[in-house]
């Protein structure tokens, strides 16, 4: 089996996708590509068919250092398995293993070709060719076997047995994109969607998982719908999650297993925990019930024991005295006893004296009858036989066989002498034969009777054959073995013989001697038995009296027992009988929770499976809509659900809070479902909350510190996981390294009975202790689904309660350390006490539970309780005292909350400025430093009251000063406005709906009321007001105002209605904000000046008028581990300053090292870094965002400053243009500077002069002879500076192309000023305006009309008149001019009184040009604001849209039909000499053509890729994209005529200049043309000029046009001629039809409608002198276009000559041109 097994649930949708898979695998070459988010599926159904078709499956390992060449590899075994071996082969990838681009790239040769090109070197290939050759031959004998032949073969066998399937994610971009680049991932795929499981997937797969579960059915199935209920609530929560706040979060069916794992799990362990904490408590009531219960019985068992205990002494007494009695008479009887026992042992004494000396003596024939026995028994039958077969025996034989007979008594037989004496002799051998015959002859010789030999036997056997000397076993032996036995055997009975009779004797005296002392013994046992009797009768009677003594001694016990059991009880019940209303309320809140417990569990499960990620009021709002669910299901769950109070344990959350976590609710229910989770937490965590809770609580377990930046951070992961020691894995990025997917999944396995787990490619022991955490930095990032599935992602954003409560501890801790160190001090304490009160509890209630039998015998238990009781007293005692201080501090903190809530209301207007710009990063250390800072800082004072509004007062402007150093002067009223409108709402002074109308202007439908005042109101403006009338503040509001509409009128048309009151009675009723509202929706361009107003009001006049930028104390601010960042804008080169600022502090030369990122600077940077370091240098490393790459290193880098490592002098500043690439930890730390050219008249004045040279005394007083000419001019040159600066806000009015003017210019030009009025007598003016005018600003200069701009400004200024004149004006007002003669002090404070905001006058503007600023101004703010309210409005996908865009495309293809006919144009206009209109003609329709046809075969497409006819590619989602926010798709404006309209417009202008050309044709040249219709209005001029110069026969190049404006706005003749153009609109000026010249515009109108205007074409030199303005003509109102050859920009059509009654200049200083179309 598989390491990791799988668990199936089988469902309808797993079947399809599962068949679907296996039909692909059948199929030889089937390839196929899975797309849906990870965890739906795809990897494992794709493991499941494989196994089903008994394939093969690969899937590469991804480790670190996992690269082309590894992958390669892979590719290579993966071809020869399939192609050589012929194994089918499934070769899964999913997108998450696509390291690199290029993999894929090899994957679409492996599906489009079956091989991957240049995979084998040349000797693999040949490797490869020789093994296929037999293989071939297998298959055709015949076939051709070249290399290519072969080769091929090979590939077609890779073809069919290789299965490619790639699961993907369709979530990003990345899947669209790779589609693009590798067709083949649709072409040679078969395509299987994993769509979200469908209902009845979710409901078996929660029956499957749950059918184990303990519950009733009922319950069960209802638990089965709220699993699906929240499956799909959160999918919708998701969307709305990504639409409100920009955040993206995925549910996916693995979030869903998740929820049903969690609920078994926590279900299971939550049962157990609370059944067996109720049955402590059960248990405890119990014994304490069973203990008062006993009191009564014990009482009267007592008196009942007393009577028995007397009768019993008494009989004791009795008893004592029969005992006395007869021991007496068992004393004499034992004495008479022991005499008779004296005599009997003096006659047993003899009797074994003769007993032993009989055996002595037989002591010595026993061993000789013994070998004799022995010698018998080694005698065997064929030995005797041998004897008796012997006809001759030898004597030897003969003599023993003799004494052989003669012991038996067998009488010899009288035979012949052999030796032939004629004698009989007596002879023994006969018999012996016989003897030996006998059968049991041996049997008879051992069991000779050797006690009672007869005499004569034995004297014959002595006289006749011991005392032979032949008669010797040793002897015999020689004739026979047998023989030598029996003489042994004759020989011992000789000598047993002998002894036997010295034995008899005293054998006799021995029986005698027995016989007497049996007799003794007889008399002795009987009178023993009568002392027995005697005796017993005496231990009876002692039995019975010990008995007796003991039950007495027992009453006694029971006696003293029961008083005892009433003293213990009295103790337990005195002791614990207050616990006992407590552990009632306890068991009976514990058996609620139990009750509760499905649903709470299955809430909890929920929060923890899919909420982690969401902010913490989409938190509330969904778990409050699963709580009704259960409720409605009749799940019973706790009405106010809390996951901390489900299955957070309070002991622990308060070691958590002391570690670092926040105490608010939501921070705390992070805690809890890191706790609970069974994935490894993800937690995005901007302010390092989390970073600093783990770090602290895990302190104590050696936690080890990574990042995925370090280079070793996989060894001490693997060390940590071999040890059980925590890893904290920081800072991660939105994508973590592939190797760790093993242990984000947990894949361990048992092996070798220990479980491992694989990393890459080494397998290590996995600990059961280990604990793994991650966070990131980033603020919003965007997790794909194929991570989220891997770890339980948390938002850990600080939340503005757990803020309040830091900032409290801080300010508290400053101000009154005494009562922060008492109040840390106590909370140590009081969870000290808290935690011993619950070991104490848990004591007792074990010691209750574990006590056998009756408690109140348990002495030890009883001692146990007593003394826990006594301490759980004495405790509760230091803990109520100690509540009591800590209340008291409480109090006296809580003066300090507003301090507190304010700066939280601060920090959380600062957290959304990352919306705006991504370098408006500003961390929570940042801000709590900051506000340690001023508490330190501000004015102190006795009074809490004055102290708070110090330090409220001090810390707001101090975090204001130090953010508007840091953020551009666009944002800084931004900002101001943000603190102020968050101010005021936190103190509910601002209703938030109110806010965002202010901001919006609502969100309504049609509109059915009509307009009562459209003559001078806008719709727009009339569909605000109406929506507004729907607020509370605003009843009546639309009522009132049509009917007075005059009033409002006035209003209206005021100047500054800012400053103006509203007509009654809404002046009095509506607050200053509700004004602004009212303001917003009349006069939209007036409310960023009221918005200053209202910060001055709120805040106060310094919140609107930022500080200077000053380096010094940014400077001051920094130190050796805090990198200073200057935030570049355009105009702005810090360098120079940085340089003197060096210089100032002695750091040039050596010790200032500079470098410019770039391609492979950044190596270099990091050694200057290295060195200065070391050497406490200054390093300047410029241009950052140009290195995006090196920035992880550089994040590196300042990371790893540390105070101790760092000389205290190094400095390291950078520099870059604002980049989401910047490293966040750098920009949240880092003090950031913004220096940008300073915005207003009076900030440009002043930063130049407090700018170096200028500020320099020297340099001031560098003309002592011309002092006074050289202030003045220095003055002008300054003022000039500032006015070509501010120019810009103007848009195209100002300047057509907005150049970077910077300091430089001003440096070299003041320079040069001094330089020529001290080598000059005469003023050079014509010297110093072309250096200033054409060079040093005019250098940057591109366009001509803006060159012409540039050079009538400073004619304002270098002039005589400004020495001349002690108040020469700068203008008409007034308010600007020259100040006479003065110090440098006194010109500082003289620009210090200049106003704060200039009028369009100063730069002889007209007034109007405010209009179309403030209205961008307004714009520009609103949305800035609305970022930053939570998130910006998710990114537009096209799902749900597009059905809008196929209506939209569908109603512009109706409108633009076709296309024109040139051919028929060509015919009815061919190309004459007299008439080059027709040309023109043709040639734009041409034009027209190019445009209509890109127009509608664009919308085709997106119509067939809509319905996925075609590939949707970039270019038409971007027409799409386009389409549905009503802009011109980039695809048309390439081969379009420039517009800047709306699509809605554009469409509408387009087919009117498709009708104009379309009457021409129908009907001939027109009489007035429509210059705008033109599509390249060059050619129509040129055109014009042509027919001139043809019918008078003059060289088109003498010739050019004259101009007159007719007061006609039609006209039915065409001119002799010329032609009448129309259609043209005048921009900064206005055409006076009465007096035929130019005039300053009507207040409001920013365009005029020119009259039809008579072009002529005349000879140059025919041209009259008259007073006229050469206006530029421009195609849009954008003015700039690309420099052309003629130097002139594209957008430029032709300068007109108007007639004027002012001097040109005051013209030219308007901005004035002629416009050919409007934006709108």
């Amino acid at each position: 089996t598989h390491k990791n097994r799988m668990n199936l649930v089988i469902f309808r949708y797993m079947l399809e996708h599962l068949s679907k898979i296996s039909r692909v695998l059948k199929q030889p070459g089937g390839n196929a590509l899975l797309v849906g988010v990870g965890g739906s599926g795809r990897q494992s159904l794709t493991r499941l068919a494989a196994h089903m078709a008994d394939y093969e499956l690969f899937q590469p390992e991804i480790s670190k250092n996992y690269g082309k060449q590894e992958w390669r590899e892979d590719l290579k075994k993966l071809l020869k398995s399939a192609g050589l071996q012929g194994k089918h082969t499934v070769f899964l990838l999913a997108d998450t293993q696509i390291k690199e681009e290029s993999f894929l790239e090899d994957v679409d040769g492996l599906l489009n070709a079956g091989e991957v090109a240049n995979l084998y070197p040349i000797d693999e290939k040949a490797e490869i060719l020789e093994a296929m050759r037999p293989i071939a031959q297998a298959e055709n004998k015949n076939a051709d076997f070249t290399p290519l032949a072969l080769f091929n073969f090979f590939v077609n066998r890779c073809r069919e047995n290789l299965h490619v399937i790639l699961a993907m994610s369709p979530i990003g971009d990345a899947f669209r994109n790779r589609l693009r680049k590798f067709p083949s991932l649709i072409n040679c795929c078969t395509i299987d969607w994993f769509q979200a499981w469908p209902e009845d997937a979710l409901e078996m797969v929660a029956q499957k998982f749950l059918e184990d579960v303990e519950m009733k059915d009922d319950e069960r199935s209802a638990v089965v719908v709220i699993c699906k209920h929240f499956h799909e609530s959160t999918r919708h929560t998701a969307e709305k999650y990504l639409a409100q706040l920009g955040r993206h979060t995925y549910v996916t069916p693995t979030s869903y297993l998740e929820l049903i794992s969690s609920f078994k799990s926590l279900l299971a362990k939550k049962r157990e925990e609370i059944m067996k904490m109720k049955k402590r408590y059960v248990t405890g009531l119990d014994k304490l019930a069973f203990a008062a219960s006993q009191v009564a019985e014990m009482q009267k068992e007592l008196e009942e024991l007393q009577p028995k205990l007397k009768e019993a002494s008494v009989e004791n007494e009795r008893m004592m005295k029969i005992i006395e009695k007869e021991s007496v008479e068992v004393e004499a009887q034992s004495k008479v006893v022991k005499e008779d026992e004296a005599v009997a042992n003096e006659q047993a004494e003899k009797a074994k004296a003769l007993k032993q000396e009989c055996e002595s003596d037989l002591a010595e024939a026993i061993p000789a009858l013994e070998a004799a026995e022995q010698a018998l028994n080694t005698l065997k039958p064929a030995d005797i036989s041998l004897v008796k077969a012997m006809k001759n025996p030898p004597n030897g034989v003969k003599l023993v066989m003799s004494a052989i007979c003669v012991m038996r008594d067998i009488k010899p037989e009288k035979i012949n002498d052999p030796a032939g004496s004629g004698k009989k002799i007596l002879d023994y051998w006969g018999p012996s034969k016989k003897l030996l015959g006998d059968m049991n002859f041996l049997k008879d010789l051992k069991e000779y009777d050797r006690d009672n030999i007869p005499v004569h036997i034995i004297k014959k056997i002595r006289e006749e054959f011991i005392s032979q000397e032949d008669f010797d076993p040793n002897k015999v032996r020689n004739a026979s073995s047998a023989a030598e036995g029996l003489c042994r055997w004759v020989k011992a009975m000789e000598v047993y013989d002998r002894v036997a009779k010295v034995v008899a004797p005293k054998k006799a005296s021995l029986k005698e001697a027995e016989q007497t002392l049996a007799a003794t013994m007889q008399v002795l046992n009987a009178k023993r038995a009568e002392l027995k009797e005697v005796e017993d009768r005496l231990a009876t009677l002692k039995t019975q009296f010990k008995e007796m003594t003991e039950k007495k001694e027992q009453l006694e016990q029971q006696v003293d027992l029961c008083a005892k059991k009433l003293v213990r009880a009295e103790k337990l019940i005195g002791g614990l009988g207050g616990e006992k209303d407590r552990w009632t309320l306890a068991a009976e809140s514990l058996q609620k929770a139990y009750d509760n417990l499905i649903g709470d569990v299955m809430i909890s499960s929920g929060v923890i499976a899919y909420l982690g990620a969401f902010t913490s009021a989409f938190r509330s709002e969904v778990t409050l809509d699963w709580n009704r669910k259960c409720e409605s299901l009749k799940v019973s769950c706790s009405r106010d659900f809390s996951l901390s109070k489900t299955l957070g344990d309070p002991v622990k959350i308060r070691e958590w809070n002391i570690a670092g976590l926040p105490t608010d609710s939501f921070s705390i229910d992070n805690g809890v479902i890191v706790d609970n989770t069974g994935r490894w937490p993800l937690m995005i965590d901007p302010q390092g909350q989390a970073n600093k809770w783990i770090k602290n609580s895990e302190k104590p377990n050696n936690l080890q510190v990574i990042k995925l930046t370090d280079s070793d951070y996989m060894r001490t992961l693997e060390n940590c996981i071999q040890f059980g020691n925590p890893v904290l894995l920081e800072n991660v990025g939105e994508e973590l390294d592939p190797t760790l997917e093993p242990l984000l999944l947990k894949q361990t396995f048992k092996q070798g009975g220990v479980y491992c787990i694989k990393l890459g490619d080494n397998t290590i022991e996995y600990s059961s202790d280990f604990r793994f955490y991650i966070t990131t930095k980033l603020r919003n990032p965007h997790y794909l689904p194929e991570l989220q599935v891997k770890v339980a992602l948390l938002n850990f954003m600080i939340t503005p309660e757990g803020l309040e409560d830091q900032l409290l501890g801080i300010v508290v801790a400053k101000e009154r350390p005494d009562l922060e160190e008492e109040k840390s001090a106590l909370i140590l304490q009081s969870a000290a006490n808290k935690r011993q009160l619950k070991e104490i509890e848990d004591k007792i209630l074990e010691t209750l539970s574990a006590s056998e039998g009756n408690i109140l015998e348990d002495e030890s238990a009883i001692q146990i309780l007593d003394s826990s009781k006594i301490l759980s007293n004495e405790i509760s005692q230091k803990q109520k005292i100690a509540e009591e201080t800590e209340q008291k501090i409480d109090q006296s903190r809580a003066g300090y909350r507003p301090v507190a809530s304010h700066g939280s209301v601060l920090f959380f207007s600062i957290t959304d400025l990352p919306n705006i710009d991504p370098m408006y990063q500003y961390s929570l250390a940042w801000f709590v430093n900051l506000f340690v800072i001023s508490i330190n800082e501000s004015t102190k004072s006795k009074s809490l009251e004055k102290r708070l509004r110090y330090l409220t007062e001090h810390f707001t402007y101090n975090l204001y000063c130090n953010i508007c150093r840091s953020i551009f002067a666009k944002d800084k009223l931004l900002f101001s406005f943000l603190l102020c409108s968050n101010l005021l709402q936190a103190k509910k002074k601002l209703q938030r709906d109110e806010f965002m109308f202010f901001l919006t202007g609502g969100v309504g439908l049609q509109n059915k009321l009509a307009n009562p005042a459209s003559g001078w109101l806008s719709d727009k403006s009339w569909d605000e007001l109406c929506r507004m009338s729907n607020l509370a503040a605003f009843k009546g509001f639309k009522e009132d105002f049509q009917t007075h509409t005059e009033k409002w009128k006035l209003y209206y048309n005021d100047r500054e209605p800012n400053k103006a009151p509203l007509p009654k009675p809404w002046n009095e009723k509506l607050t200053d904000f509700q004004k602004m509202i009212v303001l917003r929706c009349i006069r939209f361009d007036k409310v960023v000046p009221q918005v200053v107003e209202f910060v001055k009001t709120h805040l106060g006049e310094k919140f609107v008028d930022p500080p200077p930028f000053d380096l010094s104390k940014s400077f001051n601010d920094s130190n050796c581990c805090i990198p200073l960042i200057f935030v570049l804008s355009p105009g702005a080169d810090p360098m120079a300053g940085l340089l003197k600022f060096a210089d100032d502090k002695g750091f040039s030369g050596e010790k200032f090292n500079a470098i410019s990122l770039g391609q492979g600077q950044g190596p270099i940077a990091a050694k200057l870094i290295q060195t200065a370091l070391k050497d406490g240098a200054w390093v300047v490393l410029q241009n950052c965002h140009l290195a995006v790459s090196w920035m992880p290193s550089l994040e590196k880098i300042c990371d790893d400053f540390k105070p101790d490592a760092v000389h205290s002098d190094f400095r390291l500043w950078l520099t870059s243009y604002p980049s989401d690439k910047f490293p966040v930890t750098v920009l949240q730390n880092g003090v950031k500077m913004t220096n940008e050219p300073p915005t207003g008249l009076r900030q440009n004045l002043m930063q130049s002069y407090l700018a170096d040279p200028i500020s320099d005394p020297e340099f001031f007083a560098g003309c002592p002879d011309k002092a006074n000419v050289w202030e003045k001019l220095l003055f002008g040159l300054c003022f000039f500076h500032a006015l070509v600066q501010e120019r810009r806000s103007f848009g195209p009015l100002g300047w057509n192309i907005p150049y970077g003017f910077n300091e430089s210019d001003l440096r070299i030009s003041v320079r040069q000023l001094q330089m020529y009025l001290n080598e000059y007598e005469e003023i050079p003016f014509d010297a110093i305006t072309y250096m200033t005018g054409q060079c040093n600003y005019g250098g940057r200069v591109t366009d001509d009309w803006d060159r012409r701009t540039l050079v009538n400004i400073l004619s304002n200024f270098y002039n005589k008149e400004i020495i001349d004149d002690p108040k020469y004006k700068f203008s008409s007002s007034g308010t600007y001019f020259a100040p006479p003669k003065a110090s440098y002090e006194e010109y500082l404070d003289f620009i210090k009184e200049l106003p704060m905001s200039q009028k369009p006058e100063v730069f002889g503007m007209h007034e109007n040009v405010d209009i179309s600023r403030e209205l961008k101004e307004t714009k520009d703010l609103f949305d800035s604001v609305l970022v930053t309210q939570s998130g910006t409005s998710g990114g537009s996908g096209l799902s749900g849209s597009e059905e809008k865009v196929k209506e939209i495309a569908t109603d512009i293809l109706g409108k633009i039909t076709g296309i024109f006919d040139l051919e028929a144009a060509s015919k009815k206009y061919p190309v004459t000499y007299e008439e080059s209109m027709n040309t023109v003609l043709v040639q734009e329709m041409e034009r027209f053509n190019r445009l209509i046809s890109v127009i509608r075969s664009s919308l085709q497409n997106l119509q067939k890729a809509i319905r996925g006819l075609v590939v949707m590619n970039a270019e038409l989602e971007d027409v799409a994209h386009n389409l549905l926010i009503g802009k011109v798709p980039s695809m048309w404006a390439k081969r379009s005529y420039p517009s800047l309209k709306p699509l809605g417009s554009y469409i509408a202008d387009l087919l009117e200049r498709l009708r104009f050309l379309q009457d021409w044709m129908d009907s001939g040249k027109p009489t007035v043309f429509w210059i705008s219709g033109f599509y390249f209005t060059q050619a129509f001029l040129t055109g014009a000029m042509q027919n001139y110069a043809r019918k008078y026969t003059i060289p088109i190049d003498l010739l050019t046009f004259d101009f007159e404006v007719l007061p006609l706005d039609n006209s039915d003749t065409a001119p002799d001629d010329g032609v009448y153009v129309r259609g043209l609109f005048l921009d900064g000026a206005r055409w006076d039809r009465d007096t035929g010249v130019l005039a300053e515009q009507h207040p409001k109108a920013l365009f005029d409608p020119v009259p039809i205007i008579w072009l002529t074409p005349i000879k140059r030199d025919d041209v009259k002198e008259e007073q006229v303005y050469v206006c530029p003509l421009y195609k849009t109102s954008e003015r700039k276009g690309t420099l052309s050859t003629t130097g002139h920009s594209t957008n430029f059509v032709l300068a007109f000559k108007l007639k004027t009654a002012k001097p040109q200049k005051h013209w030219i200083l308007r901005g004035v041109a002629l416009l050919c179309q409007l934006d709108d």
